[in-house]
């Protein structure tokens, strides 16, 4: 039989809508090709165990009709993943996958899209056959898989079609494929490698018709252009999801922010009504109220405020409150249990330590909050030299605390026990997010590059004031084209433990770098920033390029991910699975800034939902506390 790699193609260029299966205890199953059944195929379920190799179960034979029945499986309520492979053709060419999460489907169909899928959110932990890596990644990735499957047809190449499309699906720094469960996995690890390649075999499968025509192309619709990369890229609303600012994921892989604003709401930098807190489930389903999302002692509205510890979340608010929650979305507390509460300013970054300690930046009275333990009653505020409106936070593994400055040019430094030894390290302008590495690098965003001068800020000004007074800093530059994507500013910089800096003027990754505001470190140490002006999240080499950066430099940025789903994005971080969450921070200007906004987009100044995009980086152990982890 030959091998349908057609249709893999065909499958990334198609729309896929979400789709749920019931659980049982016995499998049926169809396997199909090209729309067509596959007889006298191996198909094999297999339970994963961890890190450790997979279990076979069961192996069986497709009929005539592709039809297979597994009877007997037992389901172990362990969190044990089982997905099906099924192999056939010369030399077992053509291999399809479907992962079946940890209870078995009554009924399945094995095909071109459920390889996709499963491919697509396992994308890091497939090794030909073979899915193994941390138990929660792997469940995360199960629980992904029904937001992409749906069920499809195909067609079939020729040979020499075939051979160009493995060659063309060989992942960077990677091997040439050797089957199409291979060739996916490949594609879905480094989508940016060669997306016009791939396009051009479509092209050349399916011709466009000269009259314009639709192609002859099994699934629609269809991309009739070639994209920047064939990243899975899906979008979640609901929970009170709008103007999400910064992004944490907790020890079970569930998604939390703050949210600048209320859904809804014609809120913007000159008038707004607070947001409150949301909770994705690891597969993007949310679990917070609706508009509101979870509220509580006080808070109303969260910019960057939002800190996960191992036992709650922790929020700093932008109306002078601090907010603690337990994963269930209940405050711990009420207002009056904060020993400074009544006394502090506008909140922003929260950072926690490995020893539990809470840091909390007051970002308009230039103090910071320090929890021993992330003990409450225990808070106190912090007075530390040098402070210009504190943004993020970060504590090192020699408990050393790193605090960017948004009104200012640099980062300070001092270890927790004595905020009096406090260092100074200049980046560039409006100081944004910080990320620290496995080797206790500090990765730091700043909006604009070294040169541009920070615009004039009166003492205490609010946050949502502070943002309308950069907003109307940038714009002027932006209108005369002397900021564009041709002429970006922003810059990252990375500072060494020892406190030097391979470029002290940073990284703009050729221009890619576009006005970045948060910072994640993955678990090949490379970096991940949301390009906020760019409308897009980048992907840059870390301090010791490896893996699929190998042979790039520090500071090189090896895709920048757009799409339609991604609008002006804060923070980008990374989960247990090696998905990417996203928060689309702002969306349409005039909304924002404007005192008599356009009625039809005036609710569109915030960010409409939290993006992901699936296996694209390595697995982080969560929650980060500290130095990046990778999850093992």
């Amino acid at each position: 039989m030959k091998i349908p790699a057609a249709t893999i193609i065909i499958l990334l260029l198609t729309l896929t809508l979400p789709g749920h299966a019931a659980f049982s205890k016995g499998i049926e199953g169809t396997l199909m090709v090209s729309g067509q059944p596959v007889g006298g195929a191996t198909v094999t379920l297999w339970r994963t165990a961890g890190n450790a190799s997979p279990k076979s179960l069961a192996t069986v034979t497709s009929n005539q009709r592709g039809r297979f029945k597994i009877r007997g499986v037992r389901t172990r309520g362990d969190g044990h993943v089982l997905y099906l492979t099924a192999k056939s053709g010369a030399d077992d060419a053509l291999v399809l996958m479907s992962v079946l999460g940890h209870e078995p489907p009554d009924k399945v169909v094995v095909n071109e899209l459920t390889t996709v899928a499963s491919v697509f959110t396992s994308a890091r932990f497939i090794d030909g056959t073979a899915i193994r890596g941390n138990l929660l990644g792997l469940r995360i990735a199960a629980g992904n898989a029904p937001n992409l499957v749906d069920p499809a047809t195909g067609t079939v190449a020729d040979d020499a079609w075939r051979a160009d499309f493995l060659k063309t699906a060989t992942p960077t720094g990677g091997t040439t494929p050797k089957n199409t469960l291979d060739a996916m996995a490949g594609i879905a690890r480094t989508p940016w490698a060669t997306p016009k390649e791939l396009y051009a075999l479509f092209d050349k499968a399916y011709p466009q018709p000269k009259d314009g025509s639709r192609r002859a192309a099994p699934l629609v619709p269809y991309l009739a252009y070639s994209p920047p990369d064939f990243a899975m890229i899906l979008k979640f609303a609901g929970g009170g999801i709008y103007s999400p600012g910064k992004l944490q994921i907790d020890a079970d892989g569930n998604v939390w922010s703050g949210q600048n604003w209320m859904a809804g709401s014609q809120s913007g930098v000159l008038n707004n009504i607070g947001g409150g807190t949301i909770k994705l489930l690891p597969n993007g389903t949310a679990v917070s109220p609706a508009i509101t999302g979870f509220t509580g002692m006080g808070v109303d509205g969260i910019g960057w405020g939002t800190g996960m510890a191992l036992d709650k979340v922790w929020l700093g608010a932008l109306n002078n409150t601090i907010g603690v929650m337990n994963f269930d979305g209940n405050p711990v507390g009420k207002e009056s249990d904060v020993p400074m509460a009544g006394t502090i300013g506008n909140l922003m970054g929260v950072g926690t330590a490995a020893n539990g300690d809470v840091w909390i930046a007051d970002a308009t009275k230039n103090s910071l909050l320090h929890f021993p333990g992330g003990r409450v009653k225990d808070g106190r505020i912090v007075n530390v030299k040098g402070l210009k409106s504190p943004f993020g936070i970060a504590i090192d593994a020699q408990d050393r605390v790193w605090v960017s400055n948004s009104q200012g040019t640099d980062v300070v430094r001092f270890p927790a026990d004595d905020p009096a030894k406090v260092e100074s390290f200049p980046v560039g302008t409006a100081v944004r997010g910080v990320a620290l590495d496995s080797k206790g690098n500090l990765w730091v965003a700043s909006n604009m590059s070294e040169g541009v001068p920070p615009p004039d800020f009166p003492a205490g000004t609010p946050i949502m004031k502070q943002f309308q007074l950069v907003l109307e800093h940038l714009l002027p530059f932006i209108r005369k084209g002397e900021i564009s994507a041709s002429r970006p500013t922003g810059v990252l910089n990375m500072i060494r433990p020892d406190g030097t800096q391979p470029a002290p003027k940073g990284f703009t990754g050729d221009k890619a770098v576009f006005v970045p505001w948060g910072v994640s470190i993955d678990g090949n140490d490379d970096v991940w920033f949301g390009n906020f002006w760019g409308r897009g999240v980048g992907l840059m080499a870390g301090a010791e390029p490896k893996g699929r950066t190998e042979g790039a430099k520090t500071g090189d940025v090896i895709h920048v991910f757009q799409s339609g789903s991604i609008q002006m994005v804060t923070d980008a971080v990374v989960d247990p699975a090696g998905n990417v969450w996203v928060a689309n921070n702002w969306n349409v200007i005039d909304a924002l800034d404007n005192p008599d906004p356009a009625r039809p987009t005036s609710t569109k100044g915030g960010g409409d939902g939290i993006v992901v995009i699936y296996g694209v980086a390595s697995p982080v152990k969560t929650p980060v506390m500290g130095p990046a982890r990778p999850a093992n």
